[in-house]
Protein backbone atom coordinates (compact mmCIF):
# COMPACT_ATOMS: atom_id res chain seq x y z
CA UNK A 1 0.00 0.00 0.00
CA UNK A 2 1.51 3.06 -0.84
CA UNK A 3 0.42 6.36 -2.79
CA UNK A 4 -1.07 9.45 -2.35
CA UNK A 5 -3.61 9.84 0.10
CA UNK A 6 -7.29 10.71 -1.45
CA UNK A 7 -8.02 13.30 -0.12
CA UNK A 8 -6.45 16.44 1.79
CA UNK A 9 -5.24 18.27 3.80
CA UNK A 10 -3.54 15.50 5.95
CA UNK A 11 -4.61 15.87 9.27
CA UNK A 12 -7.55 17.54 9.48
CA UNK A 13 -9.62 15.62 11.63
CA UNK A 14 -6.97 17.27 14.11
CA UNK A 15 -6.56 14.83 17.10
CA UNK A 16 -4.00 16.73 19.10
CA UNK A 17 -6.54 20.02 19.58
CA UNK A 18 -9.75 19.91 21.78
CA UNK A 19 -11.57 22.21 20.04
CA UNK A 20 -12.11 20.78 16.02
CA UNK A 21 -12.99 23.55 14.09
CA UNK A 22 -12.25 22.18 10.28
CA UNK A 23 -15.27 21.66 7.83
CA UNK A 24 -13.63 20.85 4.22
CA UNK A 25 -16.57 21.11 2.02
CA UNK A 26 -17.66 17.99 -0.31
CA UNK A 27 -17.29 16.36 3.13
CA UNK A 28 -19.89 14.65 6.05
CA UNK A 29 -17.95 15.90 9.50
CA UNK A 30 -19.14 14.28 12.69
CA UNK A 31 -17.75 14.16 16.17
CA UNK A 32 -19.17 12.31 18.70
CA UNK A 33 -17.58 12.38 22.14
CA UNK A 34 -18.80 9.61 24.93
CA UNK A 35 -17.93 9.16 28.55
CA UNK A 36 -15.90 5.86 28.64
CA UNK A 37 -14.68 5.92 32.88
CA UNK A 38 -13.68 8.06 35.47
CA UNK A 39 -10.49 6.31 37.54
CA UNK A 40 -7.13 6.29 36.58
CA UNK A 41 -7.24 2.73 35.85
CA UNK A 42 -9.97 3.44 33.04
CA UNK A 43 -7.70 6.27 31.59
CA UNK A 44 -4.28 3.96 31.63
CA UNK A 45 -6.17 1.20 29.98
CA UNK A 46 -8.18 3.45 27.18
CA UNK A 47 -4.86 5.65 26.27
CA UNK A 48 -2.85 2.10 26.05
CA UNK A 49 -5.78 0.56 23.75
CA UNK A 50 -6.11 3.12 21.41
CA UNK A 51 -2.87 3.48 20.84
CA UNK A 52 -2.38 -0.17 19.70
CA UNK A 53 -5.36 -0.56 17.45
CA UNK A 54 -7.93 -2.01 20.28
CA UNK A 55 -11.00 0.11 19.17
CA UNK A 56 -10.76 -1.50 15.86
CA UNK A 57 -9.78 -4.99 16.73
CA UNK A 58 -12.66 -5.27 19.41
CA UNK A 59 -14.96 -3.75 17.22
CA UNK A 60 -14.26 -6.97 15.16
CA UNK A 61 -11.85 -5.26 12.08
CA UNK A 62 -8.56 -7.44 11.30
CA UNK A 63 -5.24 -4.69 11.05
CA UNK A 64 -2.26 -5.77 8.61
CA UNK A 65 0.41 -5.13 9.78
CA UNK A 66 0.07 -6.69 13.00
CA UNK A 67 1.96 -3.75 15.44
CA UNK A 68 2.10 -3.25 18.84
CA UNK A 69 1.03 0.37 18.13
CA UNK A 70 -0.20 3.09 15.68
CA UNK A 71 2.78 4.60 13.81
CA UNK A 72 2.51 7.73 12.24
CA UNK A 73 3.46 7.68 8.61
CA UNK A 74 3.29 3.92 8.48
CA UNK A 75 0.46 2.41 5.76
CA UNK A 76 -1.87 -0.33 7.06
CA UNK A 77 -4.82 -2.50 6.08
CA UNK A 78 -8.51 -2.81 8.03
CA UNK A 79 -10.22 -5.49 6.73
CA UNK A 80 -14.06 -5.98 7.86
CA UNK A 81 -15.17 -9.40 6.88
CA UNK A 82 -18.80 -10.79 7.14
CA UNK A 83 -18.97 -14.42 6.33
CA UNK A 84 -17.30 -15.07 3.20
CA UNK A 85 -17.18 -11.31 2.27
CA UNK A 86 -14.66 -9.08 3.12
CA UNK A 87 -13.62 -5.23 2.78
CA UNK A 88 -10.31 -4.14 2.83
CA UNK A 89 -9.77 -1.09 3.71
CA UNK A 90 -6.08 1.03 2.35
CA UNK A 91 -4.89 3.31 5.28
CA UNK A 92 -2.22 5.53 6.42
CA UNK A 93 -1.97 6.86 9.99
CA UNK A 94 -1.96 10.71 9.26
CA UNK A 95 -1.19 11.89 13.27
CA UNK A 96 -0.70 10.47 16.29
CA UNK A 97 -0.82 12.19 20.22
CA UNK A 98 0.10 10.76 23.16
CA UNK A 99 0.55 12.95 26.23
CA UNK A 100 -0.30 12.75 29.92
CA UNK A 101 -4.07 13.76 28.80
CA UNK A 102 -4.83 12.98 25.38
CA UNK A 103 -4.25 9.59 23.27
CA UNK A 104 -5.55 8.87 19.83
CA UNK A 105 -4.27 8.54 16.11
CA UNK A 106 -6.07 9.99 13.07
CA UNK A 107 -5.69 7.43 9.60
CA UNK A 108 -6.30 8.77 5.54
CA UNK A 109 -7.62 6.73 3.32
CA UNK A 110 -5.38 5.58 0.55
CA UNK A 111 -6.82 4.72 -3.04
CA UNK A 112 -9.19 1.66 -3.25
CA UNK A 113 -10.59 2.49 0.29
CA UNK A 114 -14.49 2.15 -0.11
CA UNK A 115 -14.76 6.08 0.90
CA UNK A 116 -13.05 9.22 0.94
CA UNK A 117 -11.19 11.07 3.91
CA UNK A 118 -10.05 10.69 7.69
CA UNK A 119 -11.04 9.02 10.80
CA UNK A 120 -9.73 10.07 14.50
CA UNK A 121 -10.02 7.97 17.42
CA UNK A 122 -8.64 10.25 20.89
CA UNK A 123 -9.37 9.21 24.33
CA UNK A 124 -8.71 12.53 26.80
CA UNK A 125 -9.01 13.31 30.21
CA UNK A 126 -11.45 15.99 31.54
CA UNK A 127 -10.17 18.50 34.59
CA UNK A 128 -12.48 16.32 36.83
CA UNK A 129 -11.08 12.97 35.83
CA UNK A 130 -13.44 11.51 33.28
CA UNK A 131 -12.21 9.81 30.85
CA UNK A 132 -14.09 10.17 27.23
CA UNK A 133 -13.63 9.03 24.17
CA UNK A 134 -13.97 11.77 20.84
CA UNK A 135 -14.63 10.32 17.32
CA UNK A 136 -14.19 12.77 14.38
CA UNK A 137 -14.79 11.80 10.88
CA UNK A 138 -14.66 13.60 7.51
CA UNK A 139 -15.88 11.62 4.57
CA UNK A 140 -17.15 11.66 0.74
CA UNK A 141 -17.69 9.41 -2.05
CA UNK A 142 -14.23 7.00 -2.69
CA UNK A 143 -13.11 9.32 -6.30
CA UNK A 144 -13.63 6.64 -8.31
CA UNK A 145 -14.67 2.58 -8.68
CA UNK A 146 -17.19 0.63 -7.55
CA UNK A 147 -17.64 1.87 -4.23
CA UNK A 148 -19.32 5.00 -5.09
CA UNK A 149 -22.41 3.57 -5.89
CA UNK A 150 -22.92 2.04 -2.55
CA UNK A 151 -21.80 5.33 -0.64
CA UNK A 152 -25.07 5.87 1.09
CA UNK A 153 -24.74 1.99 3.03
CA UNK A 154 -21.29 3.18 3.62
CA UNK A 155 -22.29 5.95 5.72
CA UNK A 156 -24.82 3.56 7.75
CA UNK A 157 -21.66 1.20 8.14
CA UNK A 158 -20.11 4.12 9.76
CA UNK A 159 -22.69 5.10 12.30
CA UNK A 160 -23.00 1.49 13.25
CA UNK A 161 -19.73 0.96 13.99
CA UNK A 162 -19.33 4.53 15.63
CA UNK A 163 -21.91 2.76 18.62
CA UNK A 164 -19.68 -0.31 18.43
CA UNK A 165 -16.53 1.55 19.39
CA UNK A 166 -17.84 3.60 22.20
CA UNK A 167 -19.33 0.47 23.19
CA UNK A 168 -15.98 -1.14 23.11
CA UNK A 169 -13.98 1.21 24.94
CA UNK A 170 -16.19 1.62 27.54
CA UNK A 171 -15.84 -1.72 28.74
Amino acid sequence: MTGELSYGPAGATRPGDETWTVDLPGFRRVERTVIIGHTDADWHSAADAILRWEIKRRSGFRITPETERVSEGADYRITAGWGPIAVHEPVRVVAVVDSATRCGFAYGTLPGHPVSGEEAFIVHRAADGTVLLTLRSLTRPAPSGRWRVVFPVLLLAQRYYRRRYSRVMAR
